[in-house]
């Protein structure tokens, strides 16, 4: 009898192998045990439980293990795929805009700033590609990655397909936030737009978890409250602006809280780095964990994860990462929505995959859109969240049809 590769504490079953008496837990490839998100079983308690339960199976024999070892380059080839494409995609971001700027000059200026021995460009060109393009391109790159990676994890902790980033209420309360900065003028001085924004996405979540310490955090109490405390900050948002009266200062709060990647600067860029690895590598520890959330808390609780301390710590940990997304650019909507239902897709539920690939494919995806999002209607720049708005919803319904839930 031999343990199971996907779910820490289960015996038995064979990697691809449905349970006796039980639904498969994904039709996607490498046959997880984990259950889909979007598939009965992760919405049938009772179909999760059978799978879950499964104890009796033998050792897997040669036909399962080769297949397991083809299973594993696979998804080494699509881990390569993804992480070319992502270093092809910043490159030609950098290069795109308003001004094109020829490759050779990207390379020069990055190798020069680098100490790689390049010779400098002219000041303004080199100000444009180092200062300007090159940390916007790697703050959309580490927003997408860190949305991806947060809508991935909600979504098993919740157990709801639709569970993004924003569920906690997190990017309500940094727009409250930045309004209150930029209209009121609270801490004007000392915090300005980020610092407001960050500061309200923490006092959102800070209501979240208050609310939820009496009553537990089972996964229906989590979104409803989530839902009420992202209403509450909306309706303070919509008060601080329409109290304004002005509508120029009303404009241009819109637009940063649809997302945009032009204030982006080194030392922001610095700070998200940080705290979306840190982040990134919490969520990866604990993927077992989250492999065990999507059968729901009592399966969890039965393959001996710590569910109460371990939701607190995923949730700690996404509002963290969300919160200096939101304060760093605004809301951008649909990236960790979509983009974990499509690699999901691809390579199937077991967290210790999806999280790192969904974090290359949410950098992809949002790399590009913002580079659509400067030339589209040059030079008119539209905000970032506009364009992810627009593809989301038809990549969407794409990832529902191809799933056979639409």
């Amino acid at each position: 009898m031999s343990a199971s590769p996907d779910v820490p504490g289960a015996v038995g079953v064979p990697a691809g192998a449905p349970a006796p008496g039980s639904a498969p837990a994904s039709g996607r490839p490498g046959g997880h045990l984990v259950p889909d998100l979007l598939h009965p079983s992760a919405r049938d308690p009772r179909i999760a439980n059978t799978a879950a339960a499964a104890t009796a199976a033998t050792a897997p024999g040669p036909g399962p293990v080769r297949a397991a070892v083809r299973g594993a380059g696979a998804r080494a080839g699509i881990f390569l795929l993804a992480a070319l494409v992502l270093v092809a995609s910043a490159a030609a971001s950098v290069r795109i805009g308003t001004t094109d700027v020829p490759y050779g000059d990207v390379g020069r200026s990055v190798g020069f700033h680098l100490g790689l021995g390049t010779e400098a460009l002219p000041p303004l060109v080199d100000s444009l590609i180092w200062e300007l393009r090159v940390p916007r391109v790697l703050m959309a790159a580490l927003v997408g990655a860190g949305l991806a990676v947060c809508g991935a994890a909600l979504q098993a902790v919740t157990r709801n397909a639709l569970a993004d980033p924003y569920l906690l209420g997190i990017s309500s309360g940094a727009s409250t936030g930045a309004v209150t900065v930029v209209v009121l003028g609270v801490g004007a001085a000392s915090l300005g737009v980020t610092g407001g924004a960050f500061v309200g996405a923490l006092v959102s979540f800070a209501l979240l978890m208050l609310l939820l310490r009496r009553g537990g955090l089972d996964s229906v109490r989590i979104v409803l409250t989530g839902v009420v405390v992202a209403q509450l900050f909306t309706a303070l948002t919509s008060l601080v602006l329409m109290a304004s009266g002005d509508a120029e200062m009303v404009r241009a709060i819109t637009q940063w809280l649809l997302g945009s990647m032009a204030p982006a600067r080194w030392d922001a860029v610095a700070v998200t780095a940080a705290v979306t690895a840190a982040g990134l590598l919490v969520l990866w520890l604990n993927s077992a964990a989250l492999d065990a959330f999507s059968f729901g808390s009592d399966t969890a609780s039965s393959l001996g994860v710590d569910v109460r301390v371990t939701r607190w710590v995923l949730l700690v940990v996404t509002s963290l990462m969300t919160s200096v997304a939101v304060a760093s650019v605004g809301a951008i909507g649909f990236v960790g929505l979509i983009v974990p239902h499509g690699v999901r897709f691809l390579v199937g539920p077991g967290h210790r995959v999806l999280l790192p690939l969904s974090a290359l494919v949410g950098a992809v995806f949002l790399v590009w859109t913002d580079a659509l999002a400067r030339v589209a209607f040059s030079p008119q720049e539209v905000p970032v969240g506009v364009f992810t708005a627009l593809l989301g919803v038809p990549l969407f319904l794409l990832v529902l049809r191809r799933r056979g839930e639409l």
